[in-house]
Formats: C-alpha cells, sequence, structure tokens
C-alpha cells in the first residue's frame, strides 16, 4: 500500500523555533502554520548551500513520475533483503560465537558495531550534504559487502566482531540513505506513512529468516549462511544507486547544480575534509565510549574483575575522552556534527533523551531473549525466531496506521504518551513475573505484542518530532545525531546486558548445578548448544533454566525503570502539528 497521489509543493518551509500550542486546536493550527512556516528563500539561498544539498534539490526537480514510483520500489526491495539477512545473522550469531566456545560474548561482539555503526552517521550525514547522495550510497554498498565476506570468513570470535563493525556501517549507512531520500522526496505529512511503507517488508521476513537460518545452519552451515548475502546486498542495491547517479547527472547538465572548481591542492583538500568531517571528534567518541562500554562486558574476565588496572584504565580514559569529545564539539571544533542549535530546541533534547532510555532499556532485557526462549522454552531456531519478532510484525504494522492518523490529525504527541510508553511498560513490567521457567509460553507472546504496539508508536514519533523542527537541508545532521543516540544508548544496554549476564549467570550456575556437572561448569556457561542438550527436567538442566530466569529477572527490573525517562521525556514534548509544515521542493509524496 502507498499513496499513488503525487503533489507539487508550495513555497513555503519550516523555520526551526519551537511551536507553541495556542487553547484550541484552530487556535494551535493557525499558531503553528504562522511559526513554522517561511519561504525557502529565508534559509540559505542554493549557491550558498553544500553541494549535495544543491544536488539533491535539483534531482526532485527533474525526477520523472514513474522513476520516482520505481525509487521506492527499490527501496522496498532492499529494505526487504536487509531484513531478510539481518534476521539470519542475528539468529546465526549464537552459534557462530559458540562454536568458537564464546557464547558467552554474544552481546559484546554487537557493542562496538552498534557503537561505531551508530557514530559513523555522524561523518555520512556530512558526507551525503558534501559530495552528494549517490556517492555516498555506493560507499556504503562496498562496506557492508565487505563486511559480510570477513563475516564467512571469520576463524574467531575477534574477527567475526570485526566483521560486525563493518557490516553495521554499510547496513546502517543503506538503511539511512533511504530514509534520507524519502524525507527528500516526501512531504511532512505524509512522510510517517512512507517511512512505515518502507520497513513494510519486516511483516513478511520474519516468517521466513527463522527457518531460511535453521535449514542454512543443519544443511550448509553457517558461513555459507552468512556468505550468500555478499553477492545479495550488489545486486540489489546498485540499481537504486544507478538511479541515483542518473538524476544528479541530469541535473548537472541541465545546469541546476552549480559546480566550481575548488582550486585546493592535495595537501589542502586533506585538512579540508579532515575539519568538514571532525575527525578529531569522531575519534574522541569513538574511542571513549569504546573503551568505557567494553569495560561493562569484559570485567568480568579479568581475575580481579573491577579491581583490574584495565579495567580502571578503560572507565577513566573512556570517560574522560567522551568529556572532552562534549568540550571540543561545543567550543573548539572548526566544524560540529551537532547541530547545536536545535539540541537546544526542548522538543528535540527530549526527542533523544527519550531514544537513549527506549534503546538502552530494549538492550538490555532483549541481549539474551532468543537463547532464553532456546534453553529454557526448549524452542526450535525457526519457532524462537518467530517469537522474537513479534515485535517487528507488530511495530510494522503499528507503523503503518500511524502513519496514516498523522497525514489526517497532524499531531504527534498524544499517541506517544497515550498509547506508545504505556503499552511498553505494561509489556516489560509483565515480562519480569513471566519470564521464568515456569511460565507458559503464551504469556510470553502477550508481552510481547504490548511491547510491539507500543515500540511502533514510538519509532516513528521519535523520527517525525526531530525533522518537524529542522531546516530540510539540516534533517540529514539531525536524524544522524537521532541514530548515534540510539547507538550509544543501544551499546549502552548491551553493555549494562553483557555486565549482569557475565556477573549474574555464571554466580547463578555455581549456586544452582549439581556437583557433578560443575566439571563442565565452562562449557554450560560458554556453549548455547551444551546448555540445550541435557534432558529435559534432569537436575541439571533445571539448574541452567533456574540460573537463566534469575538473571533474566534482574535484567528485566532494570529495564523497566529505565522507562521512566521515557515518560517524563514524552511529556516534555511540544505538541507540533506536521500538516501546518512544507519543507521540499519539487516532485513529491
Amino acid at each position: 500500500m502507498r499513496f499513488n497521489a503525487f503533489r507539487n509543493p508550495i513555497k513555503e518551509a519550516p523555520v526551526v523555533e519551537e511551536p507553541t500550542r495556542a487553547s484550541n486546536d484552530d487556535e494551535a493550527a493557525a499558531k503553528d502554520k504562522e511559526t513554522l512556516a517561511t519561504d525557502f528563500e529565508q534559509e540559505k539561498s542554493d549557491g550558498e548551500l553544500d553541494q549535495g544539498v544543491q544536488a539533491v534539490r535539483a534531482m526532485t526537480q527533474v525526477w520523472t513520475r514513474k522513476h520516482l514510483v520505481i525509487a521506492y520500489l527499490l527501496i522496498w526491495l532492499i529494505s526487504f533483503i536487509q531484513a531478510f539477512s539481518s534476521g539470519i545473522i542475528s539468529t546465526l550469531t549464537p552459534f557462530v560465537t559458540s562454536s568458537f566456545q564464546s557464547h558467552s560474548l554474544t552481546a559484546t561482539t554487537s557493542i562496538v558495531s552498534n557503537l561505531v555503526s551508530g557514530l559513523i552517521i555522524l561523518p555520512y550525514a556530512k558526507l551525503m550534504n558534501l559530495w552528494g547522495r549517490p556517492q555516498s550510497f555506493s560507499i556504503m554498498i562496498f562496506i557492508v559487502t565487505i563486511g559480510i565476506i570477513m563475516m564467512a570468513g571469520c576463524n574467531n570470535v575477534r574477527t567475526y566482531a570485526a566483521a560486525q563493525v563493518f557490516y553495521g556501517v554499510g547496513y546502517t549507512g543503506i538503511d539511512f540513505t533511504t530514509t534520507i531520500f524519502i524525507a527528500d522526496t516526501s512531504s511532512l505529512k505524509s512522510r510517517a506513512f512512507m517511512i512505515a511503507f518502507a520497513s513494510s517488508p519486516y511483516l513478511a521476513t520474519v516468517w521466513a529468516y527463522g527457518p531460511a537460518a535453521q535449514h542454512a545452519y543443519e544443511h550448509i552451515g553457517f558461513r555459507w549462511g552468512l556468505g550468500v548475502w555478499a553477492i545479495v546486498y550488489p545486486v540489489v542495491t546498485l540499481p537504486l544507486c544507478a538511479l541515483f547517479w542518473h538524476y544528479q547527472n541530469k541535473a548537472v547538465k541541465q545546469g541546476l547544480v552549480k559546480r566550481e572548481p575548488s582550486n585546493r591542492t592535495f595537501s589542502q583538500s586533506v585538512v579540508y575534509y579532515l575539519k568538514e568531517f571532525d575527525v578529531v571528534g569522531l575519534l574522541l567518541i569513538i574511542t571513549g565510549l569504546s573503551l568505557f562500554l567494553l569495560a561493562f562486558s569484559l570485567y568480568s574476565y579479568q581475575s580481579n574483575t573491577w579491581k583490574s588496572p584495565l579495567i580502571i584504565c578503560f572507565l577513566i580514559f573512556g570517560g574522560l575522552l567522551v568529556i572532552a569529545f562534549a568540550a571540543w564539539e561545543r567550543f573548539l571544533a572548526p566544524t560540529t556534527f551537532i547541530p547545536w542549535y536545535l539540541i537546544n530546541n526542548r522538543t528535540v533534547f527530549f526527542t533523544f533523551t527519550m531514544v537513549a532510555s527506549i534503546y538502552c532499556a530494549w538492550y538490555i532485557w532483549d541481549s539474551y531473549f532468543y537463547s532464553f526462549l532456546i534453553v529454557v522454552f526448549r524452542q526450535s531456531i525457526a519457532h524462537a525466531s518467530y517469537i522474537t519478532n513479534i515485535y517487528t510484525v507488530g511495530s510494522c504494522f503499528c507503523a503503518l496506521c500511524m502513519g496514516v492518523i498523522i497525514r489526517l490529525n497532524g499531531r504527534l504527541k498524544w499517541q506517544a504518551l497515550y498509547f506508545g510508553v504505556p503499552l511498553t511498560v505494561l509489556g516489560v513490567g509483565l515480562m519480569i513475573h513471566f519470564r521464568q521457567p515456569d511460565s507458559h509460553i503464551g504469556y510470553i507472546v502477550m508481552c510481547q505484542i504490548f511491547i510491539a504496539f507500543g515500540g511502533g508508536i514510538l519509532v516513528i514519533c521519535e523520527q517525525m518530532t526531530v525533522m518537524a523542527v529542522s531546516k530540510h537541508q539540516d534533517i540529514p545532521a539531525i536524524l544522524a545525531v537521532e541514530r548515534m543516540i540510539a547507538s550509544v544508548g543501544g551499546a549502552i544496554g548491551l553493555a549494562i546486558a553483557a555486565a549482569m549476564w557475565t556477573g549474574i549467570f555464571p554466580a547463578k550456575l555455581t549456586k544452582y548445578l549439581p556437583a557433578d556437572a560443575m566439571g563442565e561448569f565452562a562449557s554450560i556457561y560458554g556453549d548455547l548448544t551444551v546448555q540445550s542438550s541435557y534432558p529435559w527436567g534432569s537436575p541439571t538442566r533445571d539448574a541452567i533454566n533456574r540460573a537463566y530466569g534469575d538473571t533474566q529477572r534482574l535484567m528485566l527490573i532494570a529495564a523497566t525503570c529505565l522507562y521512566s525517562i521515557t515518560i517524563f521525556s514524552v511529556i516534555m514534548w511540544k505538541n507540533i502539528n506536521v500538516k501546518k509544515i512544507e519543507q521540499v521542493k519539487g516532485l513529491v509524496w
């Protein structure tokens, strides 16, 4: 399903002052219109815009209706492949780490990947504005392909973790590019639905990738199960990339893009790009957060745990580097990634705190959920993937409904406050009681449905709120910051989950395992297949299940507490009406 009507825009676009809500809907609409509408000429003139921004504005002037439809269909196909491949890869990951006797590092292998892929979006958004969408998209296709090849050929968990970084960067970059394209070619009131439409393939892939992953694992092994995507990704993504190149070149030939020689020498170009991409700031934040967060997942592998000199250094130097990044960006950086004038906007700031809290909470309770289903509830790979992806199906369906509601109503805040947050808190809170060995699997499914519907509302709202108060030229930057916050929040959640798992689960195993099983402690702790191999009802299996239940309960309590930040953040949003905001020119949805 998609909107089948295109609209030619009027010349009004938003100013970035915060909108205020009047005492009734008519007055509020009028106030929003007055506050948020202005001519594009009040922004930078096209000649002052970055090269990539000029190019994309020109591209929307020369798009044909037919090719714009084709572009959206290609985006849908790319989203389908991304959903299918990521499902298979995430399903096979515990078995990859287990093959190296390192199942407990399942979450750890994703920490740096999540962190780097989130932070790299900051310079990538800048690259899209400086060079253009086609050039940037081509780079990400290459990176994701390299990452998949590395995963298929890895011989240890360290190589697999490095491969996940490449894959995560490429995957995130491709997804970000398609999102920005939707923002470039859709009106704000239709954008929520178009973003949901691009995510709709997840409704189909969740039923397919579980059996596909199980078949790959049992018949061809994880290496071919991963490696085949190194062929599929380029085949599927290159047509859209070619379409981008075609219309950018067409705009250049028609004289719609002003290209002037830089007249820089090679050394001057190096210095220019080092400044534009804020390499100093990027190194500070990636190194600082990586050191700080890895300490939480690696402390249990040190003989002195938290007292280990290595862990202490990670925490201290990591924290200092994060502080140094904030000071650098605010006061010293010649070019900043973060649009500080938008950070001062109340809606933007509290959207970011909401994003950080929900992603952190999610990864705390979800990191070992799949393993829990296989071991404690005796689910097959396929059935476990079905249950974990109830969230995907429910959130995608709910997002489509939200897209229609936003197009008709224009408001964002009340859906998130009265439906999104309460459903999420209810689902996670109930799992504190139901995620235990003696519970019925049906209760777990019920909780997942609640979380799915709540998540579908919140995910759409988190993107729409920040776009609604931004200039068109700043949308890549503000969405990059939003994704960075999500990735950092997720990385923090993974670090907390890994710290809790490596600190609590082995202690519970030591407490509950019978004496005759203590000799197998290392293999039980480190291998998912060993955990599930003990006969159901045996003392060893009961001990493993009980250790899982106790650990998961504490992880869920920690996650539920974080949602208090989510509730407060949504309360602080302005009640923006996106129907009264016009952002883009050219042929758009």
